[in-house]
């Protein structure tokens, strides 16, 4: 369904487009694995619902066309992009992202992982309403203030993220929808992953759904 474009901060991106008048746009926000087979699923699935949807490849900064798998060396390899990555370039990414699928309409983020946390930042510094599914690093920014929505997914069993930093979720956003799944780990949205767990990625995903209807619809 889907093609890649460039962008004008050099990275490639996986566009999606629907059949007819969009209903708006998404940025699909890459784990650490790269714009894999699921981010590129992810894309599609919202580009079948009528969205726009586009998903930056943040490690192209470092090396194009980086795919990695859901393993040990998968994610010490991810890990090391993302060190040299960081977290401004991602931000801007995800900006030039939403410029080029501006005509789709208002335009908004989901992000899974690391890219939950440049979710979150992409509504405290570009003012995009955004969800972002157990971002690891949003402790760090909590102290950020969001210029739009942001809506929340957190798995119960995550011992990444404990239910201490969920807590301060909600502390410093009591406005905004925190979720948790207590069944769920992390991960749990990713059908390719062990720790799928279907019955809390079907939940998510309709409020994440009903989110976006309401934020980019209006």
């Amino acid at each position: 369904m889907g093609q890649t474009v460039k962008l004008d901060t050099g990275v490639s991106a996986y566009l999606a487009k629907p059949d007819g008048t969009p209903r708006g746009g998404i940025v699909v926000i890459q784990e650490i694995f790269g714009v894999n087979g699921h981010i590129r699923d992810i894309a599609d699935r919202f580009a079948k619902d009528g969205y726009v949807a586009i998903a930056p490849a943040f490690f192209d900064h470092v090396e194009e066309g980086v795919e990695l798998g859901y393993d040990e060396p998968g994610m010490k390899a991810g890990l090391d992009y993302v060190g040299k990555v960081g977290m401004d370039k991602p931000v801007a990414d995800v900006e030039a992202s939403a410029k080029y699928i501006a005509d789709a309409g208002k335009v908004g983020t989901i992000g899974f992982c690391w890219g939950g946390t440049v979710a979150l930042l992409s509504a405290t510094r570009l003012g995009l309403p955004s969800v972002s599914y157990y971002g690891g690093r949003n402790d760090q920014f909590l102290g950020e203030t969001p210029k739009a929505p942001v809506m929340f997914h957190f798995g119960g069993q995550d011992s990444h993220i404990t239910p201490d930093i969920v807590q301060r979720h909600r502390e410093a956003y009591p406005d905004m929808e925190v979720f948790v799944y207590p069944q769920a780990d992390h991960g749990f949205n990713c059908d390719r992953r062990a720790s799928y767990n279907e019955t809390a990625a079907k939940q998510a995903w309709t409020r994440t759904t009903a989110f976006f209807a309401a934020q980019l619809e209006e």
